[in-house]
């Protein structure tokens, strides 16, 4: 176990660079399992998550070629599905939830899957019903080994149909979409998530031979092909980072650029910041963040207090809430937060209010924010990150804070923000990494 040491009120400045996109790398790596041949992926960012899932494919006997830092190629022409049916794979299973995105492929290329129920934030229910309807729909069986609480899947050649998705779940579709692209005939998938990850999979598998089209939509059409060949693609920066920097900005920022965001697929990020009163000027694909010492929360038209909501693509991510929220802690009004897609992302918030932040949790989903409109700081105290995204804001609040913070199981932080002490000291920020 690790924690981390954080002098707060130093002032940042400077130029940051996103990593390659989570949630995206999870995906694609998943990917090269529909394939014998080799496929090259760029800007991996180096993170647990990721580093597990690389080395769980590995274990599967994917060949991985570290060409560079960021920049793998994989090739899936010897995988051991013995393995596959073992505990240890399944106990490795249970500690990452990327691990569930194998059944698409596995299913579709081997006729077979196994997994147990993976692990990831403890953040409220996390069902897998999205995944397993579908892939079902197409034609596999389900069985479920409740001694040994593993799924077992299993399949002839999947067949396209229609699908109309229960909910918009951004791995479900993945998981569908990588099940469909080998499956005979045409598979529809309607009310699919449709964010830039998503989209980057359906690019990344045209590539390699499949034909989707509605791209960017929430209805696809897949028509599937024999098999698929290799292909090479980039990883798209990661929008949650981007916007974490830009809530760490406004609040401990001197002036920060952050480069080459790809602007277009950051959605409704920067808006959202600006109905914070937060300044997000955009030059080419950079963004800039003046210093702030004071930004307002904008209201509605009809002149009630703002509400800030996570949503499907392409409205606001849940994994920007707490981000936000924390920002809101510093500005002047009040905004009501509401997490409607995870039923404890909210409880970090009693930790924001041992620091001195105005919060009402009116349930778990719902928090009021009365900014101080930096009229009171926030105290610097000894907290523990539950997740990652509640990791990064209170990472940002112990920057803001009067006096030393100490914030335990950065484990946490570091499944999903790479090296972030070094890359934020550079900047001005006092972090240090102690073992416990």
């Amino acid at each position: 176990m690790a924690s981390f040491i954080i002098e707060g009120g130093r002032r940042l400045t400077g130029e940051i660079v996103p990593q390659g996109a989570k949630n995206e790398a999870l995906q694609v790596i998943c990917a090269t399992l529909l394939t014998s041949e080799p496929v090259r992926i760029k800007n991996i960012p180096d993170i647990s998550d990721v580093n597990n899932q690389i080395r769980l494919l590995e274990d599967v006997g994917v060949k991985v070629t570290r060409n560079a830092p960021g920049d793998f190629t994989f090739q899936a022409d010897e995988v051991n599905m013995e393995y596959v049916q073992s505990d240890e794979f399944l106990a490795r299973c249970t500690k990452l939830r990327g691990s569930v995105m194998l059944i698409g492929p596995m299913i579709a290329r081997f006729g077979r899957a196994m997994v147990a129920k993976p692990g990831g934030d403890k953040i409220g229910r996390r069902r897998l019903d999205t995944h397993f309807l579908g892939i079902q729909k197409l034609g596999a069986k389900f069985d479920y080994d409740i001694r040994r609480g593993v799924y077992d899947i299993h399949a002839g050649r999947l067949c396209g149909t229609y699908m109309l998705l229960d909910e918009a779940s951004v791995t479900g579709t993945a998981n569908i979409i990588m099940a469909s692209v080998l499956a005979m005939g045409t598979a529809t998938i309607y009310n699919a998530a449709c964010e830039p990850y998503i989209q980057q999979l359906c690019h990344l598998l045209n590539r390699m031979g499949a034909n989707i089209s509605g791209i960017a939509s929430n209805l696809l059409t897949i028509v599937g092909v024999d098999s698929l060949h290799g292909a090479a693609h980039t990883v798209l920066p990661d929008m949650i980072e981007v916007g974490s920097f830009i809530g760490m900005a406004a609040m401990v920022g001197d002036g920060i650029s952050i480069k080459n965001v790809s602007y277009d697929n950051l959605g409704i990020i920067p808006y959202t910041f600006s109905r914070l009163g937060v300044q997000v000027l955009r030059h080419g694909d950079d963004l800039f963040i003046p210093r702030h010492d004071h930004y307002e929360i904008d209201s509605f038209l009809d002149g009630s207090f703002m509400t800030l909501s996570d949503a499907p693509w392409p409205g606001l991510t849940p994994d920007l809430l707490s981000v936000l929220l924390v920002v809101a802690t510093q500005a002047k009004g009040t905004v009501l937060i509401h997490q409607k897609m995870f039923e404890s992302r909210l409880f970090f918030v009693d930790k924001l209010i041992d620091m001195g932040a105005q919060i009402i949790l009116c349930d778990p989903h719902r928090a009021v924010v009365v900014g101080h409109d930096h009229q009171i700081r926030l105290r610097g105290g000894r907290m523990t990150s539950p997740d990652i995204r509640a990791g990064i804001a209170l990472l940002i609040a112990a920057m803001s804070a009067d006096g030393t913070s100490r914030i335990s199981n950065i484990e946490q932080i570091d499944r999903g923000y790479e090296n972030i002490e070094s890359r934020l000291t550079a900047l001005g920020a006092c972090i240090k990494r102690v073992e416990e």
